[in-house]
């Protein structure tokens, strides 16, 4: 019997972190573009937090797009803002 693949962000990993709300749209951008999914988190303690960029919002995708999405977002010059190694859980 196959088990059904869980839901949500259970399989997700962390991509980058940033505090550059530019820098994190035109990165989903290019992942979008390659037809990568991705969740954009921590939006909402920007909010609570008063948008002062205090907290930096985290780019996940899930486990299986992760290599692509690594190497997508290397190519296009993101090297300095990937998470270390994408391993943690998101």
């Amino acid at each position: 019997m196959d088990v059904p693949k869980p839901v949500g962000l259970v399989n997700m990993r962390e991509l980058l972190r940033s505090n550059d709300a530019v820098l994190l749209s035109f990165a989903e951008s290019l992942l979008r573009q390659a037809g990568i999914a991705s969740v954009l988190a921590d939006q909402h303690i920007s909010v609570q937090e008063g948008s002062i960029g205090a907290f930096p919002r985290r780019l996940l995708v899930g486990v299986e797009d992760l290599g692509q999405a690594r190497k997508v977002l290397t190519e296009a010059g993101f090297n300095s803002w990937l998470a270390d190694n994408g391993d943690t859980p998101a």
